[in-house]
């Protein structure tokens, strides 16, 4: 039974997706991508390769109390060939701090592969973006409701 879950996660992992394309991708850096099915906001970011990482838990810090202070669920992962460090304590969870740290640390080196051709960065200057926009929609509602309401007024007062 669980040669058959490994052979249908494979062929989910490495399958073609629905418009054909195939999920396994490569970049001119030459770090082979997954691109994540399902996902809408899905990156196409390096895949880690598990023994160039160093993993350590370590006892967090801020705020948790006894918590906090007697387990060791802190994440510090090491990527060696490109010495960045990543620290995660999102959680009480080892577990859930070990995915996080690793899709940060891959987000990270995304960035330092690819420059401000990163999706990450891309992504991010778009969010900016929408939300200047919303902002500037938001101001210009906020002109067009004043100028209606003293237009409105000069024409009670005259009629």
């Amino acid at each position: 039974m669980s040669s058959l879950l490994f052979w249908g996660a494979r062929r989910a992992a490495w399958g073609a997706c629905s418009t054909g394309r195939s999920l396994l991708s490569k970049y001119s850096a030459g770090w082979p991508c997954v691109q994540t099915a399902g996902k809408k906001n899905s990156l196409d970011l390096p895949v880690l390769n598990e023994e160039e990482l160093e993993e350590h838990f370590v006892r967090g810090s801020g705020p948790g109390g006894q918590a906090t202070n007697k387990t060791s669920n802190c994440v510090v992962l090491k990527h060696v060939p490109s010495g960045i460090v990543v620290k995660c304590h999102q959680t009480r969870s080892v577990d859930v701090n070990r995915k996080r740290a690793r899709e940060i640390l891959r987000e990270k080196l995304d960035v330092l592969n690819k420059g401000e051709e990163s999706d990450v960065i891309r992504e991010k200057k778009e969010a900016e973006w929408r939300k200047r926009e919303k902002k500037r929609k938001a101001k210009e509602n906020l002109e067009k409701k004043k100028l209606f309401k003293e237009a409105f007024v000069t024409d009670s007062k005259q009629g």
